[in-house]
């Protein structure tokens, strides 16, 4: 039996749903919040790497730019 949303289930139920009816119409509800659940966990993944890729970048530069600094002091 798939997830399903057993609150969702019961209000159809009261609100004159057959009992299949309410049964998949709360099993899809439940399939989306899985999804947006999903998307979620995806999006704080792309930002949690993307804070890291940015850390990097910056260390990059700070080391370039010392870099050149050292240059232009032996020159």
């Amino acid at each position: 039996m798939a997830l399903m949303l057993s609150k969702t289930y019961d209000a159809l139920l009261d609100a004159g749903a057959s009992p299949d009816k309410a049964r998949e119409a709360a099993e899809e509800i439940a399939s989306f919040e899985n999804r947006l659940a999903a998307i979620e966990a995806d999006i704080k993944s792309i930002k949690e790497t993307m804070a890291t890729k940015i850390w990097v970048l910056a260390q990059t530069f700070v080391l370039l730019g010392g870099t050149a600094a050292l240059v232009r002091l032996v020159h």
